[in-house]
């Protein structure tokens, strides 16, 4: 089984997750928005699927798939030391402007 990180490294899927991210869509809605075959977007949702990334629901006819937020933690979790460096380095960049403001 792949990695989280070697799942959203293919740039189709994280144009899939963004999309899922504000709204549950189907197939065919993601395929139109991001240019994509439906053969494409299902194989990537698929992926995304197996990885547990997105669920899927039946609607009438239609299949809506939406994001499972839980595999993403991982990623979170990765990036929060990132996220403290570069917390301290804007703050200090705030506190800089302030300083030129009040100066001039």
């Amino acid at each position: 089984m792949e990695s989280v990180f070697e799942i959203i490294a293919e740039p189709n899927r994280r144009a899939i997750l963004s999309l899922l991210a504000s709204s549950q869509q189907s197939v065919g809605e993601i395929g139109r928005q991001l240019h994509m075959s439906q053969p494409t977007v299902s194989k990537h949702l698929r992926v995304l699927r197996e990885a547990g990334f997105v669920e899927a629901t039946v609607e009438a006819q239609r299949r809506l798939y939406r994001l499972k937020p839980e595999p993403l933690q991982e990623v979170d979790a990765w990036l929060a030391p990132f996220r403290q460096f570069w917390s301290a380095h804007v703050d200090a960049l705030e506190r800089h402007l302030d300083r030129m403001d009040q100066s001039t």
